[in-house]
């Protein structure tokens, strides 16, 4: 028996009739980890300390723990170990295949459908011309050129300068971040996120092999130090980062910090991929990153939020030496976007349409974050008056799963901050509140009032 055995926080049984030995080892470990038998949080044992345990070579060990790593499982930090992530049994799909029963839908971002009407009549006038027919068939790289030239209008929105050689079109943002992540990483690579993040990059990111490193915040928005340790320590590639109202905290980055993280982008040579999802909803509009690092920076803009999620459209600017290799990934995933949609989101964008959509949006969302506020303490529900979610603070008594099980059990469905928490960081004590995803006022005031009562209890 292995002198040190004593001192070993996991224990796992190994079956050596199972090979290769680190697979089996790393499927103990997943399973451990989602039946319970280790907690978030929990720090492994020392590498070589299991190898001893287990009498193995530390390269087994090694490899396992990789495995479980690239899963997203666990999560290792130089200097202080190895720990099962926070996120390891978080739900990988937020928008449920059906509507959750009986409960008041405040978890999926869903934004107000108020743009809905405009939309279809649009859509009804292109149907009633003589050669709409065009619109149900496969389009080509040549078909789509009018509809990049609205593309290079939309981002200017962003102050984002670039021409149709560099726009691609990709079915929602959710696509142009896979297909941007598989386009230009490797199995294996990282790249830094803020610590609590978006869950759709998450889950790219596992499907991929691309490891998530959590950069820490500063006064309330990623810190420019933290990302340059992590570019000197971390071995990063790259960087995902939502500026103009960051999903789930709600912060908008400020100039300052825009310039420093495109410097070191520039410096460190990473490739910086901007969402763009809410730009056009905010009031005061700052320039994208992208302005300040134009050659390392693929920009994002999808209309889910602006104008309505069914139109699954996103244009995505790309510097020229990422542009073959990610244009690759979006044909092998898509072969092409629906021309019909295309065409109906690049109409709507060279017309009037555009801005009346974003101003009918940009109504609601103010009409229902003042409800927020008179219902929730502003102090701790965080987020702004055109935000379409808010980032609720909680009480110390609650923990955000134990308050989104409460809540759910009252008849509202919201997302604890454990759902967006990166590797080991501890997840915020707070939920997410999508405000526009109720189909009426009334039933978000009466999905605010449930959760003001359970606050206040």
């Amino acid at each position: 028996m292995p002198i040190n055995s004593f001192e070993v926080t996991w224990k796992p049984t190994l079956n050596r009739e199972n090979r290769p030995i680190y697979q089996a080892l790393a499927k103990q470990l997943e399973s451990d980890i989602k039946e319970g038998r280790l907690v978030p949080g929990t720090k492994l044992p020392p590498q070589r300390e299991l190898a001893d345990y287990l009498d193995v070579n530390l390269s087994t060990i090694s490899k396992s723990f990789k495995v479980a790593e690239l899963k997203g499982l666990i999560s290792a930090t130089i200097g202080s170990g190895t720990y099962v992530s926070y996120d390891a049994i978080s739900n990988a799909y937020l928008l449920s295949e059906e509507k959750p029963k009986h409960l008041i839908e405040m978890g999926a971002m869903l934004p107000d459908r108020v743009s809905y009407g405009p939309l279809h009549d649009l859509l009804q006038s292109m149907l009633q011309e003589s050669d709409c027919a065009r619109w149900f068939g496969y389009s080509r790289p040549g078909d789509s050129i009018w509809q990049k030239d609205a593309g290079v209008k939309l981002l200017k929105h962003a102050g984002v300068e670039t021409t149709r050689e560099h726009i691609l079109l990709a079915n929602g943002g959710q696509n142009a971040i896979t297909a941007t992540l598989a386009g230009l990483c490797q199995h294996g690579d990282r790249i830094g996120v803020d610590h609590h993040t978006y869950p759709g990059l998450k889950t790219a990111a596992a499907m991929l092999g691309i490891q998530l490193v959590p950069i820490r915040s500063e006064t309330d928005e990623m810190s420019p130090e933290a990302l340059l340790y992590a570019c000197k320590n971390e071995n990063i590639k790259g960087l995902y980062i939502i500026p103009d109202y960051q999903n789930p905290m709600t912060y908008k980055m400020s100039i300052g910090t825009r310039k420093a993280i495109a410097e070191i982008a520039i410096k460190y040579n990473l490739f910086i991929i901007e969402d763009g999802m809410y730009h056009l909803t905010q009031d005061k509009v700052l320039p994208a990153v992208a302005t300040y690092a134009p050659e390392h920076s693929i920009y994002i803009a999808s209309l889910s939020k602006s104008m309505a999620p069914g139109l699954r459209l996103a244009y995505v600017a790309v510097p020229f030496k990422f542009l073959d290799p990610t244009r690759k990934a979006l044909y092998n995933l898509n072969i092409s976007v629906s021309p019909l949609l295309a065409e109906l989101t690049a109409r709507a964008i060279v017309s009037s349409q555009l801005e009346n959509i974003v101003a009918l949006h940009k109504e609601e969302t103010k009409a229902r974050n003042q409800l927020v506020n008179h219902y929730l303490d502003k102090e701790n529900c965080l987020g702004g008056e055109t935000g379409i979610f808010r980032w609720l603070h909680l009480p110390n008594r609650y923990s955000g799963d134990q308050f989104e099980q409460i809540a759910a059990a009252q008849g509202v469905q919201v997302y604890s901050g454990g759902r967006f928490a990166v590797g080991n960081v501890a997840p915020a004590n707070a939920v997410r509140l999508g405000i526009c995803a109720p189909e009426t006022k009334e039933e978000l005031e009466k999905a605010l009032n449930i959760l003001k009562k359970i606050i206040e209890t």
